[in-house]
């Protein structure tokens, strides 16, 4: 669901009130392990660049919490980790929010602040 907020607080803000604590929980993971990072909103979400790059990007979708994982060289290096999640090429999807696995993005995140990598 794309949103036209101008920034997080404001996407935040216009959440559903079941969506809102997981989605505040993952940009409070975000900032914490990203702190190079800049937060922009970009494609309608809250989204974490490193020199202008996009690498990191949460949403609130229809049907699911989604977490965008931009960076190829991450996902291969966490591959055996990600076998058994709900994810397309990039976007892992958590369809109850409150079953975020916290864990494993912080894991994804602090791989991410280690250094600028490539993404697709």
């Amino acid at each position: 669901m794309r949103s036209e907020a101008k920034d997080v607080d404001s996407y935040l803000a216009e959440l559903p009130d079941a969506r809102r604590p997981a989605l505040t929980r993952l940009r409070d993971l975000c900032r914490a392990e990203l702190p190079a990072h800049t937060e922009v909103m970009a494609y309608g979400m809250p989204v974490y660049t490193r020199d202008g790059e996009p690498e990191i990007a949460f949403a609130s979708q229809k049907q699911y919490v989604s977490f965008y994982l931009m960076r190829g060289d991450v996902r291969d290096a966490f591959a055996d980790r990600l076998a058994d999640q709900d994810m397309g090429k990039g976007c892992l999807r958590f369809r109850n929010p409150d079953a975020v696995d916290e864990t494993l993005l912080r894991d994804l995140l602090r791989a991410t602040a280690k250094g600028p990598g490539k993404t697709g």
